[in-house]
């Protein structure tokens, strides 16, 4: 891909964020959006649980410019007097609430059982109403707490479980799918047309996360979902950064929350189709001969494991090679201090880290110095990373930064932990996995669990090529 059609792409995605932030300030839906499709006659294949995002993905960029025009229009806004009051959010509507194939009878039903749902929790009949801020959108509603950012969380978690069991008892054209964004953050009060109503960041961020939903997601912006993580070891399990993703006023960070009893791990191609387009990162200065990844629980209760990362390194550049890049990462939030980093060359000497970048909770990433500089096309050397980190997750994933000639992954548990031992690859630009060839070799022996797999000589491993290990 040239330089220029990278600028162009970034450019309409920017393009894009705009519109979605216009849309959520002046209170659009994606109806608008397809009704400028149809007033401009313009045919797409796009499904009735699409969102904003996707709509406009199949816009062309003529058509992108022209409706950010169209809202950038001049309109009076009169300045708000009152003071903000900062509330923790429920955000919450039904995925493919306006499908045509819906009767307008069946639709209004699924919309009042999710209202009766909702108010049959006990973090709900708890709540006096005076105490309440809700703001009904017709196929879905938002609840402003002023007391607790747990009430949110709270609220989410009782509310999928509730519907699982709706669901189950339910035909199939009966039942609701949601999504739910929660985040803290104030809002104006002003006067309406019918008494009093609010809008503001808090409430605008909150939409915007439970946008980026697919069915059933629970999403959280990162405001609210650090603090939550802080309360509890509970918390931290459930919730998982799945990275950023660009809005009007910049990256947003998301986590997903879910487990076995509610939540949807799968989240939307939204959020992979925005990854996958971000500009290619400079590729390294050197390749592997070979590297191998360790993973050795330590703790069984914590998910405590050692990872051992060993690189064969080749020179690939015109100069001599001083120094090499790690971005490391683990499923709870952990200072770089207890993390017992270690790197060492094949002499077992400790290597100086030169830059240290720990402003992400949940990746660190720095420089190694070499001890000796690696000259043009020397091959062989070796180093060796170290660390400890919690994946209660139990998954990692490890992306090759660099191609590679060879690839073996040894894993260790103690006995009485169960394994599924899966192994799969993600496949380019699609975001689908696929198990590994050849199988893993394991042998449960007295005291520990033992799983080896090496990839095949005619694996051609690239730089970005991810693998996925689950235990």
């Amino acid at each position: 891909m040239s330089k220029s059609n990278g600028s162009n792409k970034r450019d309409i995605m920017k393009k894009i964020a705009q519109i979605l932030g216009i849309l959520e300030e002046k209170n659009l839906s994606k109806d608008w959006l397809l009704g400028e499709l149809k007033r401009h006659k313009i045919k797409t294949d796009i499904s009735v649980s699409s969102n904003s995002y996707e709509i406009l993905k199949k816009c062309s960029p003529e058509l992108i410019q022209k409706i950010l025009d169209i809202l950038k229009e001049d309109v009076v806004i009169k300045d708000v007097k009152t003071l903000t009051r900062a509330l923790h959010w429920f955000f919450v509507d039904i995925v493919s609430s306006s499908d045509p194939n819906l009767s307008v009878k069946s639709q209004a039903r699924k919309i009042y059982a999710l209202n009766e749902l909702i108010r049959r929790t006990d973090t709900f009949k708890k709540e006096k109403l005076e105490y309440l801020d809700i703001l009904t959108t017709g196929d879905g509603m938002a609840i402003g707490f002023s007391d607790s950012p747990e009430k949110p969380l709270h609220l989410a978690i009782e509310l999928h479980k509730a519907l699982r069991k709706f669901n189950s008892a339910v035909k199939e054209k009966d039942k609701i799918n949601i999504r739910i964004g929660i985040e803290s953050g104030p809002v104006y009060f002003m006067k309406g047309i019918k008494g009093e109503i609010f809008w503001g960041p808090g409430l605008i961020v909150a939409k915007r996360v439970m946008d980026l939903c697919g069915p059933n997601n629970i999403f959280a912006a990162e405001g609210i979902a650090r603090g939550l993580r802080g309360l509890s070891e509970e918390n931290k399990v459930i919730m998982h950064q799945i990275g950023e993703h660009e809005i009007k006023f910049g990256a947003l960070v998301i986590y997903n929350i879910y487990s076995k009893e509610f939540g949807n791990k799968t989240i939307p191609d939204i959020l992979k189709i925005s990854k996958s387009e971000e500009p290619n990162p400079k590729l390294p200065d050197f390749e592997f001969n070979s590297v191998e990844i360790g993973l050795e629980i330590t703790d069984s209760k914590s998910m405590m494991t050692h990872h051992t990362w060993i690189w064969n390194v080749k020179n690939i550049s015109k100069d001599p090679l001083k120094a090499i890049y790690y971005g490391i990462g683990g499923d709870l939030p952990r200072d770089f201090g207890d993390l017992n980093v270690k790197i060492t060359d094949e002499n077992n000497k400790k290597l100086e880290i030169l830059t240290l970048d720990v402003n992400k909770p949940l990746q660190k990433a720095f420089h190694v110095k070499l001890t000796k500089p690696i000259r043009r096309n020397q091959s062989g050397r070796i180093i060796k990373l170290e660390y400890d980190w919690e994946e209660p997750d139990r998954n990692f994933e490890y992306t090759f930064s660099s191609k590679s000639k060879k690839f073996k992954y040894f894993f260790t548990a103690p006995k009485d932990l169960p394994i599924k031992h899966r192994m799969l690859e993600v496949i380019k630009n699609l975001g689908d996995k696929q198990r590994v060839e050849p199988p893993s070799k394991v042998k449960y022996l007295e005291d520990r669990t033992e799983i080896v797999w090496e990839a095949a000589k005619k694996h051609n491993i690239q730089a970005n090529d991810t693998f996925e290990f689950q235990w």
